[in-house]
């Protein structure tokens, strides 16, 4: 189990820096989600969970995060705000965690060599199609609205498809290691079982 988790901790730099975003056209109710204003200021509330569920979900997974932030305030906004845009999206909250495991390592102002931001590690050329010139990818709740956004349009294109769509996600459509290695660590780290299991078809 050590052998694996150093193998999969090796692999997540140079994974999050193999591919690179590409722009491919969303649909008009999808540009208006992101043509509104968002912030960098947290969510302060779930949409979808009871207070007692929330606060389970919320101690459970803070406890999983503190390696990566210390601060405990500032991982309850951000598995909060995680939480907010990865239900809105239709996306399971563990699974956007995996992925910022996996692109960023929880770093909020990451920049990979292709150029990518934030904790989602959006493209630049995101905000020019997509969004308005406001928008800074660094910001809390613009980078994951954005990343999360992206996800569910690339699970649309996909039909649901969720080893394609990372794939796309990270710009290596068609090669297996991006999906395997988000899978892995949602399985290993983030796993939650109240939450219902996503198919990797």
């Amino acid at each position: 189990m050590r052998k694996l988790t150093g193998f999969i901790m090796m692999l997540i730099p140079l994974i999050a820096q193999a591919g690179a975003q590409m722009y491919e056209p969303l649909s008009a109710s999808t540009r208006t989600v992101l043509q509104k204003t968002v912030s960098d200021q947290a969510v302060s509330y779930f949409i979808t969970l009871p207070e007692t569920e929330s606060k389970a979900w919320l101690t459970t997974m803070s406890d999983r995060l503190k390696k990566h932030m210390p601060d405990q305030n500032e991982r309850n906004d951000f598995l909060t705000t995680v939480h907010y845009e990865a239900v809105r999206a239709g996306l399971d909250p563990q699974l956007v965690l995996s992925i910022i495991q996996v692109e960023s390592s929880f770093r909020k102002y990451a920049i990979s060599t292709a150029g990518a931001r934030g904790y989602m590690q959006i493209m630049p050329f995101w905000v020019d199609t997509i969004g308005s010139k406001e928008h800074n990818l660094f910001h809390l709740r613009v980078n994951l609205r954005y990343g999360c956004t992206i996800l569910r349009h690339y699970l649309d294109m996909e039909r649901g498809d969720y080893f394609r769509a990372l794939g796309r996600y990270n710009g290596s459509l068609g090669q297996a290691t991006y999906p395997e290695l988000v899978f892995n660590t949602w399985h290993k780290y983030w796993h939650y079982p109240v939450t219902q299991e996503i198919a990797q078809n």
